[in-house]
């Protein structure tokens, strides 16, 4: 069970890192250390994380740096819940904070910003979303429909309907 706790533990600090949930994780471990180390460890931490979350959001490729971070934190963490097994409780508190309501998964934002004519496929929790805006056909599709026999509707003979 620790372990488990200490696994989501660290994926909750590195998967916060550079998200607008950073803040509220950042405050709360570096509370959480506080409690067992004092004023020297929270200093101590919170440099830490600032750093760690500056390595992710300046890298080409952040989540692979949130992986790499990932062992660093739960040691941090299980050596934490070994000098006071109660900071457990205060552990599972952040982890359900950072989560989405009803769900055992880290909660992820993510934003799509097309311009000037451009088209956006954006596939978020297996479901396929397709936005096209504009005056213009749709990109791919004729403006017309073809006007060959059985294409396209019709009324039940193979001609096409009009």
């Amino acid at each position: 069970m620790l372990d488990q706790l200490v696994v989501a533990g660290g994926a909750a600090v590195v998967g916060a890192m550079a998200t607008d949930s950073w803040m509220l994780v950042r405050t709360r471990v570096a509370e959480l250390f506080r409690r067992r180390g004092g004023e020297e460890g929270q200093l101590a931490i919170e440099g830490q994380l600032d750093s760690n979350a500056r390595l992710v959001a300046e890298a080409d490729d952040g989540d692979e740096v949130r992986q790499t971070l990932l062992p660093m934190w739960q040691l941090q963490l299980r050596e934490l819940l070994r000098r006071d097994p109660e900071a457990a409780e205060e552990l599972r508190t952040l982890i359900d904070e950072v989560r989405p309501a009803g769900s055992s998964e880290p909660k992820w934002v993510q934003d799509v910003v097309v311009r000037d004519n451009a088209n956006a496929f954006v596939v978020q929790g297996g479901n396929i979303v397709n936005h096209h805006h504009g005056a213009g056909p749709v990109p791919g599709r004729p403006a017309q429909p073809p006007e060959e026999e059985g294409q396209f509707g019709g009324d039940g003979n193979g001609r096409a309907a009009r």
